[in-house]
């Protein structure tokens, strides 16, 4: 295994811990698809609940992870470096519901702009399920595993006991 394999592999299993975080304790709401711009805000929107925040790309975490544990910080990123891998993956915390999430990916990121620009959502801040799944895919990933291998262990881990899973299509 190579050292930044190695690096990863250690970082996950250590984010992979982060189970004190439990249930998303998300409100019902309607989800906004109006075009406030960001810049109006301080670079933040609030949508049902959960705060969306534009940064300049990928490398630039957003305000609302400071001052949290470090380790919601590394799978933001780890979601980032990801994305690929989470839009395929469905997310059992019932923020397809309540939020209308389509993905885990939507738990972290709202929008990848064209510009490489990133709209953060802070959904996955307070959800220990968005948090293990993003983490779980990421480290099945760099174990090798394909994508619908990596979508068949998480269907099967939490299809029992998590409310019903985002409208994921399957990957091919």
């Amino acid at each position: 295994m190579h050292v930044q394999q190695k690096k990863w592999a250690i970082a996950l299993g250590a984010l992979m811990i982060v189970g004190g975080l439990t249930g998303c304790g998300v409100q019902e709401g309607t989800q906004s698809h109006d075009s406030t711009s960001y810049a109006n805000h301080g670079g933040q929107q609030h949508v049902a609940g959960d705060v969306r925040e534009l940064t300049a790309g990928v490398t630039v975490l957003p305000s609302f992870v400071k001052g949290l544990d470090p380790k919601v910080g590394q799978i933001y990123q780890i979601a980032a470096a990801n994305a690929d891998v989470l839009k395929s993956m469905p997310c059992y915390c019932g923020c397809g519901e309540s939020v209308g999430h389509k993905s885990n990916l939507d738990c972290f990121i709202h929008e990848m702009k064209p510009n490489g620009q990133v709209v953060w959502d802070s959904h996955g801040t307070k959800c220990g399920t968005c948090l293990d799944i993003a983490a779980e895919s990421a480290m099945l990933k760099q174990e090798g595993k394909s994508l619908k291998e990596i979508r068949q262990i998480i269907d099967s881990k939490y299809k029992d006991g998590y409310a019903a899973p985002t409208p994921t299509p399957m990957p091919s």
